[in-house]
């Protein structure tokens, strides 16, 4: 109840439609059950009774009310059929957009929870599931009820004792049906979860198609692939093995109910038992069809509804899921410099995880300083500096910027003033114009020929034919990774921020561009924070504080001078990359 009553909340301006196919099922089925009716008491029984009196009129009058029900019957299903697909269709691009606006709204950690496959899966089968329960439910699930009741009501006023024969089938569907929906739930449930595994397959291989071919690993791609869809393949099977009982079920109750009427119902009428007569037999036979017909009908919306409950619950998850990060009321929108403070600040990524990815770290920059971060892979850089925007919010201690802890200012304004190129450099399908307007949609071309110059990228841009309307493939797949690199820079120059964090964003372009770049962020933003990741140290070698960090830790800070003196860790990464020092295994 709790899920119908989240999702439903996503109908919204579809909730009129929904009503008014509701009302045109009802019609529908009303009329569907009154034609039997007006069909034996009026044509069957009247031609019974009256023979040879017969008149032409009497049965061109009651086929005339036959033909307009039969008109009005159909045009109920008709409207309903438009009505019921708008509104489920609608439903789901709301329910979509709910749930992409709540992921927006993730932080980090929350999407750590959730891997980018199964987001998609979520967005597309799982919504497609629930959308054609939806649609099954506001049209099929209540017209074959109302045709249940009004048939079960018709044939018992019309045909006595012969009504009985549903007491039996009715029960004996009902338990079936249950007791198929019961067994094949968990199938249904694992065959989703097989879903992500497939689809974060199909990502995963895509992404790196040319790591793939460059190991000539593809017959063992094929072999993960094909494994994911056999186990999705064999779950659904032994799930249709047995909802397909329902079938044989649902025949076995139909033939005997017509065999039933029919050899009572011919008995009652021969011997003129019970008031029963030809056209209450005819009657009950259709009648007795509805009602099978309505529960093969409830039992097909039952068999959907088993399967989009799984998908409806993974869709609740996703909506139900609160932000780590939120903003306070009174949030801070102005950012007075790039000064940033860490008082003794601890991370860790798992609130009941043992290890801290960050321990009890002190640090304070100035604005306009430049930093440089150097540390082995797991030191902590990266996530050091994922928490001066709130990417991740610490665990202990406080990080402030402009001399205000982070979690008083609103988010949009803080991460406006912090421009991070991360390290996995993402463009996104379009012209470079397009790109590059991701850091400030009102930029001019001036201001991107600018942005692009201090990042070194206006040179390769405009070598290319269409210049800054040239076409980025998504990922940015038609440029090399230092270009690709360059343009994100260049990307997050725009947002002319208070403090620019660049996590190893430099290290597929060559070390004569990546002095050029760090020379025109000397010159031209000599107020903006920078800090620098990087592996090289010519790459931080004349910043005005340099951090090493070790397992979460800084183990030395200071310019390049005092650390060759004092730093033996620093010494060492120093004279290896411009000496070519003797590699010391054991440290």
């Amino acid at each position: 109840m709790k899920t119908i009553k989240l999702l439903a909340k996503s109908v919204r301006e579809f909730k009129a439609s929904s009503i008014l196919t509701l009302l045109l099922m009802v019609g529908e089925a009303v009329i569907e059950c009154l034609i039997p009716y007006i069909t034996a008491n009026r044509l069957i029984n009247t031609i019974q009774q009256k023979g040879a009196d017969l008149e032409m009129g009497d049965i061109l009058v009651t086929g005339l009310i036959l033909v307009v029900m039969a008109i009005a019957s159909l045009t109920c299903g008709g409207l309903a059929g438009f009505t019921a697909s708008k509104s489920a269709s609608g439903f789901a691009r709301n329910l979509r957009h709910d749930m992409f606006a709540k992921v927006q709204k993730f932080s980090f950690s929350n999407i750590d929870k959730f891997s980018s496959s199964s987001l998609v899966t979520r967005m597309t089968t799982d919504v497609g599931n629930v959308q054609m329960s939806y649609m099954m439910i506001i049209r099929t699930a209540v017209r074959s009820p109302l045709m249940l009741i009004f048939s079960v009501i018709m044939a018992a006023t019309m045909g006595g004792v012969l009504a009985a024969t549903f007491v039996v089938v009715i029960p004996v569907l009902a338990v079936g049906l249950f007791l198929v929906g019961k067994k094949a739930m968990p199938a249904f449930h694992r065959v989703f979860r097989r879903y992500d595994k497939l689809n974060e397959s199909i990502e995963e291989n895509v992404r790196a198609m040319r790591v793939v071919k460059g190991f000539s690993r593809e017959e063992y791609e094929k072999e993960k692939f094909g494994a994911a869809a056999d186990s999705i393949r064999d779950d659904f099977t032994k799930a249709e093995r047995i909802v397909a009982v329902n079938t044989p079920l649902m025949n076995f109750c139909m033939y005997f109910n017509m065999a039933f009427i029919l050899l009572m119902g011919s008995y009652l009428a021969i011997n003129k038992i019970g008031g029963v007569n030809i056209g209450h037999l005819s009657a009950l036979l259709t009648y007795g069809m509805q009602v099978l017909m309505s529960l093969m009908m409830l039992s097909m919306i039952y068999v959907i509804i088993t399967i989009s409950t799984e998908s409806a619950k993974r869709i609740r998850e996703v909506l139900e899921e609160e932000p780590d990060l939120a903003e306070p009321e009174d949030a801070l929108r102005e950012i007075a410099d790039g000064s940033i403070d860490f008082e003794g600040v601890s991370f860790k990524y798992n609130a009941e995880g043992k290890l801290d990815a960050l321990s009890n770290v002190d640090l304070h920059i100035k604005s306009g300083m430049t930093v440089g971060i150097l540390g082995g892979t797991g030191a902590g850089k990266t996530t050091l500096v994922q928490l001066i925007p709130r990417l991740y919010d610490a665990t202990t201690g406080t990080v402030k910027v402009g001399g205000v802890d982070v979690r008083r200012y609103g988010l949009r304004e803080l991460r406006d003033s912090v421009s991070m190129v991360l390290q996995k450099n993402l463009l996104f399908s379009g012209t470079i114009k397009e790109n590059l307007r991701w850091g400030n949609e009102g930029a001019s071309d001036e201001e991107l020929v600018e942005a692009c110059r201090l990042a070194q990228a206006d040179e390769f841009v405009t070598s290319f034919p269409d210049g800054y309307d040239t076409y980025i493939e998504q990922g940015g797949t038609n440029v090399s990774g230092g270009q690709k690199q360059r343009l994100c820079i260049a990307r997050a120059l725009l947002k002319k921020p208070k403090i620019l964090i660049l996590d190893d964003s430099t290290s597929a372009v060559d070390t004569k561009t990546d002095a050029l770049i760090r020379r025109g962020f000397k010159k031209y933003i000599p107020e903006t924070t920078k800090i620098i990741i990087a592996q090289r140290v010519a790459s931080v070698e004349d910043a005005d504080l340099i951090l090493v960090m070790d397992k979460g830790s800084i183990v030395a800070a200071g310019t390049h001078d005092e650390l060759m003196s004092s730093s033996d860790i620093y010494r060492e990464i120093y004279s290896q990359q411009t000496r070519g020092g003797d590699f010391d295994e054991e440290k």
